[in-house]
């Protein structure tokens, strides 16, 4: 039987997704302005697939699929 995502999952993967635009913004712009990337945006850009990719388990894992 297949459960529904709670509502906590569904922020979770909007915020990482959010999380992962922002830190390729940050990037792009680094580039752009200083001519080397920088390693903050790096790691919100990892962070972000990081959470994304926990929660995508998460909720396979719950949904019994």
């Amino acid at each position: 039987m297949i459960k529904e995502t709670s509502p906590y999952s569904k922020k979770a993967t909007i915020f990482s997704i959010a999380t992962i635009f922002l830190g390729l913004l940050l990037l792009v712009y680094m580039i752009v302005v200083e001519d080397e990337p920088g390693a903050l945006p790096l790691l919100i850009v990892i962070i972000g697939v990081a959470w994304f990719i926990i929660n995508h388990l998460r909720n396979k894992k719950n949904s019994g699929g």
